[in-house]
Order: structure tokens, then C-alpha cells, then sequence
């Protein structure tokens, strides 16, 4: 692998993390919650959160200085996903996961 900084090692990592919770939380939990877990909007959001996380974490392992667009991108959806699955309810671990890859995205598109 290319010369990769703790820092972004550290996004990488939020971001795969944050992928997996947002992917497996929606096709588990929201799921079998129904109601507003299963809304249009909020589902959408959440696979574009686990989407562009998966992709900044691609373009970073890549080594292209592109991660810096999509990791500007990824922490705004990552932010909004956090902000919604707060609103919805019952997903602390989701909301955590989204905050810790928008502030190491922040970073890196800095």
C-alpha cells in the first residue's frame, strides 16, 4: 500500500466501519422496525451514507487525490444520515459511526 498518514489510515477505517453499520443497520434493524426506519427518504439516506463511505475509503486505499472530493462529500451525507437517524430513534450505534467518519472526512478534505 501507498505512504498512508495515521490520519488517513483512521478514516479508513471510520469509513469501512461506518459503512458496515449503516448497510447492516438498515437492512436489520430498519427493516424489522418498519414505520419511520423504512420511509423512502431515510432508507435512501442511508444507503448513499454507507455508498459514499465505501467510496472515500476506496479512493483513499487507490491513492488518488480524488479521496479529497469524495471525503468532502461523504462527511456532509455522513452528517445528515447521523442527524436523521437520530431523529428516527433507537440508532445510537448508527449516529455514533456517521459522526466519527464526517470529522476524519473533514480531515482529509481539508
Amino acid at each position: 500500500m501507498h505512504n498512508v498518514s495515521s490520519e488517513m489510515k483512521e478514516c479508513i477505517d471510520n469509513c469501512l466501519a461506518c459503512y458496515q453499520e449503516c448497510l447492516s443497520m438498515a437492512m436489520t434493524h430498519c427493516l424489522a422496525m418498519g414505520g419511520e426506519h423504512t420511509k423512502p427518504d431515510h432508507f435512501r439516506l442511508m444507503m448513499a451514507c454507507a455508498e459514499i463511505c465505501r467510496t472515500s475509503a476506496h479512493f483513499m486505499l487507490v491513492g488518488t487525490e480524488h479521496h479529497k472530493h469524495t471525503c468532502r462529500e461523504c462527511a456532509e451525507i455522513c452528517r445528515q444520515c447521523a442527524a436523521d437517524c437520530e431523529r428516527v430513534g433507537d440508532m445510537d450505534s448508527c449516529v455514533g459511526a456517521c459522526r466519527r467518519c464526517a470529522e476524519s472526512c473533514e480531515k482529509m478534505a481539508a
